[in-house]
């Protein structure tokens, strides 16, 4: 048995010794460097005088842009308030036209209640949303639903403004 060990060192030492001899050489050696232009064959074809490239040109909007992306409840409710009637409409019309989107909903309370009913309150916030975009066109493939009940507040604070941000669902597209 002592043996073998040794049998076993020693072949791990000349497999050490044998990768010792192979260094990766140094593409530097020459001492040119960025600093002292050593390096000032840079290619820059394909960039015009602004520094952007000639691809097709983008505007800076996207559709996404102009739907807003949080809903707000009242205090302990989870009913949709008729104000986000057109926006929801939208949200959906933009999923049945591109069967690819896909959202995710999630559902948040302000930090009154017990952590527990916090959760559920969340999620009957979140299934509102996703019941009337799947009545508006939605497919339910694309629409995923999750509660975070009190953890994740966008207001600190424990006063009515800050509560008021808290009650709220977050629409996020995955694929955009």
């Amino acid at each position: 048995m002592k043996l073998t060990q040794l049998v076993l060192i020693a072949l791990a030492m000349f497999l050490f010794a044998g990768c010792a001899g192979n260094t990766i050489p140094d593409p530097d050696a020459d001492g040119g460097t960025m600093a002292d232009g050593g390096f000032d064959s840079a290619d820059t074809d394909g960039m015009d005088s602004d520094g952007m490239g000639f691809g097709e040109e983008f505007d800076g909007t996207n559709d996404m842009d102009e739907l807003t992306m949080i809903i707000y409840f009242d205090f302990d409710q989870s009913t949709l308030r008729a104000e986000y009637s057109d926006l929801l409409q939208r949200h959906a019309a933009n999923l049945s036209n591109d069967g690819r989107a896909q959202i995710r909903l999630e559902g948040h309370a302000d930090e009154r209640g017990s952590r527990e009913y916090n959760i559920g309150l969340g999620e009957r916030r979140s299934q509102a949303v996703r019941s009337l975009l799947l009545i508006q066109g939605g497919s339910p493939g694309q629409i995923s639903t999750v509660s975070f009940g009190e953890e994740r507040p966008a207001a600190f604070g424990s006063d009515e403004s800050s509560y008021g941000q808290n009650r709220r669902v977050e629409i996020k597209y995955d694929n955009q």
